[in-house]
């Protein structure tokens, strides 16, 4: 599977972006999906992620109550809507896809390009 990743930009703290990763192929919905970021200096850490219905979600403790994961199969597209957004949230995020049921956290097998998320203070 491809995976093509937009949405990112410059926002100022407080304000919000949607960030969406579309996904090639025809089994999008066998896929578990999630975003991870890395911050300049910084190792990729876990953000979010949502299991092939999109019925559960899970999320690292930095974004808790700010950032929502969610899927649309029959676009095969998922999304991570970010509110609220902090300086400290500037990074590349990226998209990832395993083939599985549950939900994963990490060593995903497709990974997207990146865009780059920006929030000034």
């Amino acid at each position: 599977v491809q995976l093509q990743a937009s949405g990112g930009g410059l926002v100022q703290a407080g304000g919000s972006l949607r960030l969406s990763c579309a996904a090639s192929g025809r089994t999008f919905s066998s896929y578990a999906m999630g975003w991870f970021r890395q911050a300049p200096g910084k190792e990729r850490e876990f953000v979010a992620a949502i299991n092939w219905s999109g019925g559960s979600t899970y999320y690292a403790d930095s974004v808790k109550e700010r950032f929502t994961i969610s899927r649309d199969n029959a676009k095969n597209t998922v999304y991570l809507q970010m509110n609220n957004l902090k300086p400290e949230d500037t990074a590349v995020y990226y998209c990832a896809a395993k083939r599985a049921i549950g939900i994963v956290t990490m060593t995903y097998d497709y990974w997207g390009q990146g865009t780059l998320v920006t929030v000034s203070s």
